[in-house]
């Protein structure tokens, strides 16, 4: 078994354990971030019944509560960005490991000598190069659209 495979299977199983890390950390945050939108959503609430049953209350106390609820407004918007971003991150780790399936299969096919080659792996190869493809374009989609996003915040 030559030194450069085991080294390729090496480092494809470093970056494996990489994803499914970062995978859990999302998968905690995201949890996190649902969480929290409960807890922002019962404070909500309780303003907003406090605004509509205390019409005798003084003007400040009014405009406080106003201003606890616009502060869990902007809270919230921030919370669902943030669950933008890491559904974003989940869609890409998700592409990263396919692409990095196919770029085992495709490498296999490609060690293959061409005189052992039957038309089938031909086709075989030259679909997983087109499947590898597919994924390596809907990944630049989704870092140009977190560009244009970032951009856009600015």
């Amino acid at each position: 078994y030559p030194t450069w495979k085991r080294t390729l299977a090496r480092r494809a199983r470093e970056f494996q354990v990489k994803r499914f890390c970062k995978a859990q950390a999302i998968q905690r945050r995201l949890e996190e971030i649902e969480v929290t939108f409960r807890e922002l959503e019962q404070q909500g609430i309780k303003l907003e019944k406090l605004l509509r049953d205390e019409n005798e209350s003084p003007a400040d106390q009014q405009t406080q509560w106003t201003n606890q609820l616009l502060y869990l407004v902007q809270k919230k918007n921030n919370l669902m960005t943030e669950e933008s971003d890491l559904m974003i991150a989940v869609q890409e780790l998700k592409l990263e490991e396919q692409q990095c399936h196919l770029d085992q299969e495709l490498r296999s096919y490609m060690n293959k000598q061409e005189t052992l080659k039957t038309p089938e792996d031909k086709k075989a190869e030259q679909e997983t190069l087109k499947q590898l493809l597919e994924v390596v374009n809907k990944r630049n989609m989704l870092i140009q659209m977190q560009e244009e996003k970032r951009l856009s915040e600015l």
